[in-house]
């Protein structure tokens, strides 16, 4: 009988241990939901640009990628490019870079025309060659130049996962990379 009443006494703190310990991870899973997602797009510059049918060259590019996110959380930075290539490496899910290239906008100055060339591509590999950034790319809108002359690239935002801001390539608070403050 006694035996029967230990089992039971053990029984009944193990079960309110154990609703204790769901109880804990749905409100550390709701605080996590609650943190607003951090979507950062990125911006490189570059004198020049050249473009064949697979690769397009950042000619004499800058050496800081700038980055900004949109609301709820406002951040902006730069990063050197060592540093913007390591996002491309994070691997830290389905949806960072290396894993889930990013769209971008190619903006480039034709002389002689009234407006900038815009093409819309998606961009992936990219390699530093001296001052030069290159990228393979696969067009998704527009017509691509061959050569051109001052360009700004417009590196669409990476999701949940990726990225460099809190909650993004494993980047943020307690992480490697810039993120929240």
């Amino acid at each position: 009988m006694k035996t029967y009443r230990n089992l039971s006494i053990l029984i009944a703190l193990a079960g309110a241990f154990t609703l204790s310990v769901l109880h804990m991870s749905r409100a550390e899973e709701k605080k996590k939901t609650d943190e607003p997602k951090v979507q950062l797009m990125f911006v490189q510059t570059a004198e020049d640009f050249k473009a064949d049918g697979k690769t397009l060259r950042l000619v004499n590019v800058g050496q800081q990628a700038l980055y900004f996110s949109d609301r709820p959380v406002r951040l902006a930075g730069h990063l050197t490019m060592p540093a913007y290539m390591d996002e491309w490496k994070a691997g830290a899910g389905p949806d960072d870079f290396a894993s889930d290239p990013p769209n971008a906008t190619l903006s480039v100055y034709e002389p002689g025309s009234q407006e900038n060339k815009m093409v819309v591509v998606e961009i992936s590999h990219p390699v530093i060659e001296g001052k030069d950034m290159v990228y393979d790319y696969r067009l998704i809108e527009g017509t691509m130049p061959k050569a051109g002359g001052a360009t700004a690239l417009f590196i669409d935002w990476v999701g949940a996962g990726g990225g460099v801001g809190a909650g993004f390539h494993g980047a943020g608070a307690g992480a490697r990379g810039v993120g929240r403050r």
